[in-house]
This record gives structure tokens, sequence and C-alpha cells, in this order.
């Protein structure tokens, strides 16, 4: 008491000490951030969302990509959750099985304000577990002067796998580069590459009822093409991750890859001659495809702020506030809000590839062991790019295998 009333005087120590008592009465809600920064617009909103619920407080944490949701699950499991926290949708069954989270209810019009399939993602047995604030889709990216070079026509990419893999033999037989980037590390985007020829085949790895349905026509000949199109690929696929791809690409050694909005941003400002399409589809294709990957925001149980930790996710990823973070952040709109969407596409063109591949996509499978799958879809896929498996061999393996994984 003396030492702080010779720095700041008396009146200044009371003060301090009436706030400190005062916010020692606030109800915490701990909230674990992913990256080094916190998501534009974050701290407005929270401090918003406090004003508008006074006794609670929000404490953000911000925790590193590669480490966030292991902490998020350790603490959990460890019994001192933290009240809310990003997550991979993925993760999101183990959580709700194992009692880690609880559901955060969506009227049917909050799931209609969504494009189609993006409840799906955070949805299993008909209930929702997290709210989606961040959306990946995929497109195809190519080389164009690599497309002259090799006798294509520049301005048209392909539009069916049986084109792709054509013009990838085109670039490899005919130029220094090879045709396109096949990525088969031991990394979780080789299940996701995998799962763009699924969803441009009309194809899927478990239903609505939790059936596999991986070992089908649609799955098989997206394997195969797969395979087809290895031929014509950067040597030993099995090295190389979707960024270790992608440089390939930058490097201009690569003619097509199936990449994210994200790659616009490293191509932008570089020689490279590029254009982007929608992904080619498959011979059982319905319409444009993709992958919809989303990560969520999932509420832990057992911390005593569970409703307000759900009002305060609801409250930051509302639509107009959730436009703003993706734009910032350069990510897929979760919404279509229109005219926004519009005026979006009309200003930066490359958008539309990635929008409209979302009619006829399909979501990122929800596996009670999601490590297991994704380990289960690498193994399918490196079987069969190293020539180890035949597809239909490897299909079917890798389905009766994930019956242990749902």
């Amino acid at each position: 008491m003396t030492k702080y009333s010779k720095i700041f005087g008396s009146a200044m120590f009371a003060l301090l000490t009436s706030a400190s008592l005062a916010n020692a009465a606030d109800k915490e809600i701990s909230f674990i951030n992913c990256g080094d920064t916190l998501t534009q617009g974050y701290e407005q909103y929270i401090s918003e969302w406090e004003a508008a619920n006074p006794g609670y407080k929000v404490a953000v944490e911000l925790v590193g990509w590669g480490q966030c949701q292991d902490k998020a699950t350790t603490l959990a499991v460890s019994g001192s959750p933290v009240g809310l926290a990003y997550v991979g949708s993925r993760t999101l069954k183990s959580f709700a099985a194992n009692d880690l989270i609880v559901s955060i209810p969506m009227t049917d019009e909050e799931k209609a304000g969504y494009y189609n399939y993006v409840p799906d993602t955070v949805t299993f047995d008909g209930t929702q577990w997290g709210i989606p604030v961040a959306f990946s889709t995929k497109s195809l990216y190519w080389n164009k002067d690599l497309f002259k070079a090799a006798g294509l026509d520049p301005e048209t990419p392909p539009k069916t796998w049986e084109e792709e893999i054509a013009f990838a033999k085109a670039i490899e037989e005919n130029t220094d580069a090879d045709g396109f980037g096949v990525v088969a590390k031991t990394f979780d985007n080789t299940m996701h590459q995998f799962l763009h020829w699924t969803y441009t085949n009309n194809g899927s790895v478990i239903d609505g009822d939790g059936n596999i349905t991986l070992d089908s026509k649609e799955n098989l000949e997206a394997l195969t093409a797969l395979r087809d199109i290895t031929a014509y690929a950067e040597e030993g696929p099995t090295a190389y991750e979707q960024n270790e791809v992608r440089a390939i690409f930058l490097d201009g050694k690569l003619g097509m890859i199936h990449a994210s909005v994200g790659a616009v941003n490293r191509l932008e400002g570089t020689d490279i001659n590029w254009g982007v399409a929608p992904l080619p589809l498959g011979p059982s294709a319905k319409g444009p495809g993709t992958l919809l990957i989303t990560d969520s925001l999932a509420v832990f149980s057992g911390t005593g702020v569970e409703e307000q930790a759900i009002s305060l996710a609801k409250y930051i990823t509302s639509p107009d506030r959730q436009w703003d973070a993706e734009m910032a952040q350069g990510l897929t709109p979760l919404r279509p809000l229109q005219p926004r969407t519009d005026e979006l596409v009309a200003e930066k063109s490359y958008w539309k590839p990635f929008l409209d591949g979302i009619e006829f996509g399909g979501p990122e499978p929800l596996f009670f062991d999601y490590r297991g799958l994704q380990n289960v879809m690498i193994e399918m896929v490196q079987s069969v790019v190293t020539g180890q498996a035949e597809p239909a061999d490897a299909l079917k393996k890798a389905a009766a295998d994930l019956e242990q994984h749902k």
C-alpha cells in the first residue's frame, strides 16, 4: 500500500483498487483464436458484445496455427476448458461424442443464410456443433505460357478430367515443365486434394446415416483419374503437400494445380501468366463441384458461460461482420450476400469459379476419429500414385478400414 501510494498517490490507488474489484466480479469467457494476430474487426466486435452484456469479459488468447487446436483439446480433456475456441470443423464430431462441446442451435433462417452444404460441415445427427467462421473452396490454376508452349490454347483451360489429363500430358511431353501438381505427402491435404476429384464427380465418403460410401463407381473413376494424371506430375508426389506444389507452380515449372483463392495473392505481381477456372469435371458429375472446408467456433462445456459464449460467437459471425472478416483475410464468403457477392465478382473476376463450385460441392467428412480418416485416405492415395495398388483394390481396402473410424 505504501509503495503504490508513493508512486500514484492515494486517490489513484483507490481508483485502481475499485476497478480491480469490479473486474473481479466479471465472469470471464476465455477465447482461443488461432494465429499471430486477432482476426480483423474482432477487437471492436468483442467490445460491443461486452458493452451489451455487462458482467462478462472476454479474454482472448492468440495461439499459433500449429498448436491452437491441440491446446483447446488438451484443456478440455484436462477439465479446464476454454469458453470458445477456433477449431477445424473436422474435429467437432469427436468433441461432441466426448461431451467436450455443446450444441449450437441454428434456426432454419440462420441455416438458409449460408451457401448450401456449409451448415453440413458442422452438423451430424441433425445437430449443429459449431459456427462456421472460415471457408475454403478450390479451383484450377493454369500457366498460360506453358499451355502455349505445349501447343494448347492458352485461353482455354480443361473442362473435364479427360481434357485435364490430356493437357497435362501435352505439357509434360512438349515443355521442360510437369503437367499437373499431385499432392500425396503424409499430410492432411492429401486427403483434401483427393476429395476435389470426389466432389467433381458426384461422389461421397459417408452419408447422412453414417454409411461408408467410399467404394463407389464415382470414387473409382476419381481415383483412377488421379492415378492416370500422376504420370505427368512432378517427380515423387509423395514428397509434396499443397504449399510445396504451389511453390513449383510459382516457379513456372507446373502447368496446372488445384488451389484455394489464397494462391491469387502469391501470383499477383509475379511473371506467371496465369488463369483460374472451375475444377474440371468427371464423367459422373452433375455440375461444378469443390471440396467445402470450414473452420468453426466451438463452445466448450463445463465453463458455466456456455450460453454467453454462444451469444458471442453468433455476434462476431453475423452476416455483415463475417463478410468484413472474410474480405480482410481473402476467404471464400460463407454466405451469398447479395449484391455484395455480385460486386465482388464484378471487381475481381477470379472469384467466380470459387463460388460456382459450391453448388455441387461436398463437405469435409465428419468422422469420430478424424485422424484415422485422414490416415486411411492418405494411405489409399499413396498406394495408387506409387503404383503399389490398383485403384479398385485400394478403394475397397480404404472403405473397409474407415468403418472403424466413423
